[in-house]
């Protein structure tokens, strides 16, 4: 407890941009949330007041980081299991457990534990060698090959043509996953919340959009999901959440197929699917993770708009224009939109903030939304 202000101390393993964003809703709360970041020019650590430096795989670093910390949560999965152990053991109140974690980290495990559990999830095994590779594929081309730890935004995910493109990972002899490669109608996902009393408090379906295995654009709530198809999302997200006792916020991404909904991933912290939140919903899922992992009461998710876009602004290859300059194009020509940036440094295919349009037709927001976002990425000439 933070002696000055009387408030609980949220401490965030992880300094980006999830952490910068909770750090916005942390003010509100009265707190300054504690960062543990690995460099100080990292997007959180160049904002928040409390920044510890030190990494996520260092034990020594993170007792240090949760000393005087009412709670230890995450803004990645990078935290070995065993080292959050250690911080249980010693006392720490840490969200989400290792336990609950360890099926965001182990794309194996949670495979594994949601086939346990009668959820629907594409087609996969785990293989270790080409035998086993052309067992699973039966020669039927293209497979997807997943790396069971690690991944994200598209990295550790692979399209197989042909066996021998297996090859290299196949090599090191640890296990990969593989999954049948689905026709996909739409990729979908879900968050909500839960609280350690076990109160939980669930967000409008989405509709995420990819381009090269990173999301581009998410649609709140998702356009043409049938009401009944909705509810059941939300009821099965809530079911995995009590089932793998998740305490703060779960991300579940979907694939809508013709053979009906598929889990396809879980993320236990703040997720890019649900940016939207910040000005389009009741409560922003970064103020949610803060009150989940308090044991707050939960805040009302509903929509504040009938449509809710939000667009990556990924950097560019090469703008003419500085970043300074494109935003006054972009604030001339969108007003209305709202602008997130994330400190980073720029490299090409980055995502190096986000944009959030609100309105009534879906096309309009939707168009507003794209605007705003390439004026941010590539500038103007006008």
């Amino acid at each position: 407890m933070d002696t000055r202000t009387g408030l609980p101390v949220v401490g965030m393993v992880g300094g980006g941009q999830l952490a910068r964003m909770t750090h916005q809703a942390a003010i509100a709360l009265g707190q300054s949330l504690r960062v543990l970041a690995t460099d100080p020019d990292d997007g959180a650590a160049i904002v928040a007041a409390d920044v510890h430096l030190g990494q996520p795989t260092d034990l020594e670093a993170l007792r240090r980081f949760a000393k005087g910390c009412d709670v230890v949560t995450f803004d990645h999965e990078h935290v070995p299991g065993d080292h959050i152990r250690a911080l249980a053991a010693a006392g720490e109140t840490v969200y989400p457990s290792a336990d609950a974690l360890l099926y965001a980290q182990d794309k194996l495990a949670m495979r594994r534990r949601l086939a346990e559990l009668g959820i629907a999830v594409p087609r996969w095994r785990a293989v270790s060698t080409a035998d086993e590779l052309d067992e699973f594929a039966a020669g039927d081309y293209p497979i997807i090959l997943k790396t069971v730890r690690g991944g994200y935004d598209g990295r550790g995910v692979f399209v197989i043509e042909a066996p021998e493109e297996a090859a290299g990972q196949l090599a090191t002899g640890e296990p990969v996953l593989l999954e049948e490669k689905l026709t996909l109608r739409r990729e979908l996902a879900v968050q909500l919340a839960r609280s350690p009393f076990g109160q939980v408090a669930v967000y409008p379906v989405v509709e995420t959009v990819q381009a090269d295995g990173v999301c581009v654009e998410v649609l709140a709530p998702a356009p043409g999901l049938d009401e009944q198809t909705a509810v059941e999302i939300q009821q099965l997200a809530i079911r995995i959440a009590t089932e793998l006792d998740v305490v703060g916020l779960l991300a579940v991404e979907l694939f809508e197929t013709d053979r009906g909904i598929l889990v396809n991933e879980l993320a236990m912290r703040p997720h890019n699917s649900g940016h939207w939140s910040i000005e389009g919903a009741r409560t922003s899922q970064f103020e949610q993770h803060l009150r989940a992992v308090l044991d707050y009461p939960l805040g009302a998710c509903e929509l504040a708009a009938p449509a809710v876009v939000m667009a990556n602004v990924l950097a560019a290859e090469t703008t003419a224009q500085p970043l300074d300059e494109r935003l006054h194009h972009l604030f001339a020509a969108v007003p209305d939109v709202k602008v997130h940036l994330y400190g980073k440094r720029t490299r090409p295919g980055r995502k190096i903030g986000h944009v959030t349009a609100l309105g009534t037709e879906l096309a309009e927001v939707r168009d507003r939304a794209a605007r705003a976002a390439t004026l941010l990425r590539e500038g103007t000439t006008h």
